[in-house]
């Protein structure tokens, strides 16, 4: 059984699964909150395959510098530096 990692975890198995896999805490408590939620969708979890406006979303999210000068290559090069 999965190890209880509080209420900002909605699903601690894959939150513990990912992490295993070498996933980043914020990046795996992201995919397993989203699934828990019923809202990912693996399709648009490529980066490249998400709008630009989404792309500067997350990277205003995680305070990426200088991305309202960024075009859609470079945001998803920045966003995957980042993780």
């Amino acid at each position: 059984m999965a190890k209880d990692h509080g209420p900002q975890i909605k699903d601690d198995k894959l939150y513990e699964d990912l992490r295993k896999q070498g996933e980043s805490k914020e990046k795996a408590a992201r995919i397993a909150n989203a699934k828990a939620a019923g809202t990912l969708d693996h399709k648009s979890t490529r980066l490249e395959d998400r709008t630009k406006k989404a792309l500067m979303d997350e990277a205003r999210e995680i305070g990426i510098e200088g991305r309202s000068k960024m075009d859609k290559a470079a945001l998803v090069k920045a966003i995957r530096g980042h993780r």
